[in-house]
C-alpha cells in the first residue's frame, strides 16, 4: 500500500522518511517530492509498504504527530487524476480570437 505523507519539514531527505516509517514495518520505497527547478522539497512525499497491515498501522500511529517542527499528515495515497491529455482550447490551434486574420 502506498501512503501520502504531508507536512514534512523542508529539510527531510528520503532516508529520513524511510527511517521514520521503518519503525513500523518493512518499507519498499520512500520518496520526498521536490521542485524540478530548485530541487527544494515541496514538504510532502510517499511511502510504500510491503504489506497493507503495516501501512494501516503507520496511518494510525503517525497521522497527526509531530515530525521535526511540523505536524504530519499520513493517509492512503490516491491515484493521480488524469485529464486525458486534454489541455482545453481547440486542440493544437489554440482557440484564441485573431480578428479574422487567419483563415483555415
Amino acid at each position: 500500500m502506498r501512503l501520502y505523507v504531508g507536512g514534512l519539514p523542508y529539510q527531510t531527505q528520503e532516508h529520513d522518511l524511510r527511517d521514520l516509517f521503518e519503525q513500523i514495518g518493512a518499507v519498499s520505497a520512500a520518496t520526498v517530492i521536490s521542485d524540478r527547478e530548485t530541487g527544494r522539497s515541496k514538504g510532502f512525499g510517499f511511502v510504500e509498504f510491503e504489506n497493507d497491515q503495516d501501512a494501516q498501522a503507520a496511518i494510525e500511529r503517525l497521522n497527526g504527530t509531530q515530525y521535526g517542527d511540523r505536524t504530519i499528515t499520513v493517509s492512503e495515497a490516491r491515484e493521480r487524476q488524469s485529464n486525458g491529455g486534454n489541455r482545453g482550447g481547440y486542440g493544437n490551434r489554440g482557440g484564441g480570437y485573431d480578428g479574422g486574420r487567419n483563415r483555415y
